[in-house]
């Protein structure tokens, strides 16, 4: 279970009006897999870390928009 990305079956019922949505997804944030900082952790340069968002890549989840790319 490396991916972050979880996916379930959708429950689809019989008399359902909407078209079906097979499958959703959702995604785990990595801090739930870490209970404490281990010491010696690896960090990002200074430079990266604020571009990323965290100073450790262990918790770095990048988001990624599922809109597409032409705005809202």
């Amino acid at each position: 279970m490396n991916s972050q990305e979880r996916v379930w079956k959708t429950y689809r019922g019989p008399f359902d009006p909407c078209p079906p949505v097979p499958f959703k997804t959702y995604v785990v944030p990595p801090n739930q897999f870490i209970q404490f900082q281990p010491p010696g952790l690896p960090q990002f340069p200074l430079a990266e870390a604020l571009r990323a968002g965290t100073l450790w890549p262990a918790l770095f989840s990048p988001y990624e928009s599922k809109a597409g790319k032409g705005g809202i």
